[in-house]
């Protein structure tokens, strides 16, 4: 029987636009928000089986940081927890450990990769290598000049989120070559 989970390129091509959550306040907002896919950056080993199952619920397309979940260590066991608890589609994660253990576990994986100077910048092909993520996540993703660099460097679906405030910095991300933008602002979900 062929696989039928969509890739992650079919994923990320559904709207330019991730909904970030951070609390149940977000939750809430995002459940009619127009993004289909939604990165859970909240939630403990109690609640996460309810946040994602009101995400999918509500026709989302679910990742979950795992390093941001309470409760839970910077173990793959925690990504295993995940794929036999819940039904999420996807893992987020600044760990390749992390990384490695979603596509193991078949789930999507996207490496978060916090470039804040030119050694985390160069770390990034060593990374990539490490982690072989599905896609890659770019923070802070308001720098265009640096979402280039790294497009140019790799053909990984590229996301780039944080500190995206505005339509300006939405279209800029998306000129420099970020094939997606995550962001915690909810008047950016309704671009």
């Amino acid at each position: 029987m062929p696989d039928e989970s969509p890739s992650i390129s079919d994923v990320l091509s559904l709207h330019p636009v991730i909904a970030s959550i951070k609390d149940d306040d977000g939750l809430r907002a995002v459940l009619t928000a127009p993004c289909p896919v939604v990165f859970v950056l909240f939630g403990s080993v109690m609640t996460i089986h309810k946040i994602v199952a009101t995400l999918k619920n509500a026709g989302k397309t679910v990742f979950v940081d795992v390093d941001l979940l309470d409760g839970f260590s910077s173990k793959p066991i925690a990504v295993d927890f995940l794929k036999a608890h819940t039904d999420v589609d996807g893992v987020l994660s600044s760990k390749s450990i992390m990384v490695r253990a979603a596509k193991a576990a078949g789930l999507m994986a996207v490496h978060r990769l916090f470039l804040v100077d030119s050694f985390s910048y160069n770390n990034v092909s060593k990374q990539v290598k490490i982690s072989e993520p599905d896609a890659i996540m770019i923070l802070p993703g308001c720098m265009p000049r640096v979402i280039s660099w790294v497009r140019a460097d790799t053909d990984l679906p590229l996301i780039a989120g944080g500190l995206v405030c505005d339509k300006a910095d939405v279209m800029a991300a998306l000129a420099a070559g970020a094939g997606a933008i995550a962001s915690s602002n909810r008047d950016v979900w309704l671009m």
